[in-house]
């Protein structure tokens, strides 16, 4: 299973969605005082959840 890294910032395109505020609370108090933003760090845990998907297939 991959680790989960805090990123930097990369290129993006809009795209909304809706976070239940816990989870928003959760992810501002992870990345506070980090060079990230809400959406880097959204992003990547997309992207490991994606990897843990293809793993088990």
């Amino acid at each position: 299973m991959k680790k989960f890294k805090i990123p930097s910032v990369p290129p993006t395109t809009n795209k909304c969605i809706r976070f239940p505020n816990d989870i928003i609370e959760e992810v501002e108090a992870a990345i506070k005082g980090k060079s990230c933003t809400f959406t880097a760090f959204v992003v990547e845990a997309v992207r490991v959840a994606l990897d843990n998907i293809k793993e088990e297939q």
